[in-house]
């Protein structure tokens, strides 16, 4: 049976294999890619859309970056979860990392698999379909966009609660779990509940109002 770094020690993963790339290449590498999303959907709703107030397009950014992650991160644990420990590539190796915070990843836990299976398959394709509706200008923006924030805050409050059931899921030290189990998935609490109080411009009269 292959070593491991994850919490419990006890669990089996007899098909794990080490990262090949080290912890800051890798991190930087998925940073790219997130730049490369933030600053091609700016460009494009900048494009299309000049005069749309900075509400408007932060919106369209988020819900293209999220999509982006909910779609094929995420979905990316849902496919390949039972030989998820033992794979190389970008994705593989990122889950890895992350689940050095909490190793039901990589048990293929029914709970994380139902989760994010939801997280990746409807979110995901929705908050492309908002960032659409923010294109042009269409008012069912609002009602998916508050049905996607409520369904991102409700799957994090399950996921926090979960595993705090149960902290040896987590490696001791306060990094994994400060940085990569609570701040990585916080973003999409107080995003979801921000979305609220966004302004937005009114499509018929271009006035600024609170949704």
């Amino acid at each position: 049976m292959s070593t491991h770094n994850y919490y419990p020690p006890s669990i089996e993963l007899p098909h794990f294999v080490e990262n090949e790339s080290p912890v800051i290449p890798l991190i930087l590498r998925f940073g790219v890619l997130w730049a490369a999303v933030i600053v091609g959907s700016y460009s494009l709703i900048t494009r299309l859309r000049p005069t749309y107030k900075l509400s408007d397009r932060i919106a369209f950014v988020w819900m293209c970056l999220t999509g982006f992650i909910h779609l094929f991160f995420e979905a990316h644990f849902v496919i390949y979860h039972a030989s998820l420990a033992g794979r190389q590539g970008l994705f593989d190796q990122l889950w890895k990392e992350y689940s050095l915070s909490d190793s039901r990843y990589l048990t293929s836990d029914a709970f994380l698999i139902s989760m994010e299976a939801v997280t990746a398959f409807c979110w995901g394709p929705l908050a492309f379909l908002i960032a659409y509706c923010i294109a042009v200008q269409h008012p069912m923006r609002h009602a998916l966009q508050i049905i996607v924030s409520l369904g991102q805050v409700y799957g994090d409050v399950l996921y926090y609660a979960t595993s705090l059931l149960d902290v040896s899921y987590c490696r001791p030290e306060g990094y994994y779990f400060w940085f990569y189990y609570f701040f990585f998935n916080f973003i999409w609490v107080v995003v979801g509940c921000c979305k609220y109080g966004l302004p937005r411009c009114d499509i018929a009269t271009n006035d600024v109002q609170t949704i």
